[in-house]
């Protein structure tokens, strides 16, 4: 499975706010050639009215243990934020995270790339 980098967190935590710019990886960005294998060419995912969730689950486990409801913060380039505030990670362990969205008409697009959680204890 293809992980972003790894975000390191420490239990309680709920910064830092998470910034994802979404794109579509089949349409070329203006001025570009598309390339497959070029995020940097590919045109922004826009995801006006759509509600974009980061959904969390233990690795090696299919139970979803935390989802995160994004702000749209530039729906037309694709730009969107997860806030842990409210929602921190409350046990040390490595979590793997993915982007649902979901369009106005109800239409589903998961981002295939994972995101990885390295969580430790708090002092306290």
């Amino acid at each position: 499975m293809a992980y972003s980098e790894t975000v390191k967190m420490v239990t309680g935590d709920t910064l830092p706010d998470l910034n994802f710019s979404l794109k579509d990886s089949s349409t070329a960005a203006a001025g570009k050639t598309l390339d497959d294998f070029d995020s940097t060419t590919w045109a922004p995912l826009v995801v006006t009215n759509a509600a974009v969730k980061l959904r969390i689950r233990s690795v090696g486990t299919s139970t979803i243990v935390k989802e995160i409801a994004c702000a749209l913060t530039d729906a037309q380039a694709g730009e969107v934020r997860a806030s842990f505030t409210g929602s921190p990670f409350t046990e040390e362990g490595t979590y793997e995270g993915e982007l649902e969205i979901t369009f106005q008409g109800g239409e589903k697009q998961t981002v295939h790339d994972l995101i990885k959680f390295k969580v430790r204890s708090d002092f306290d």
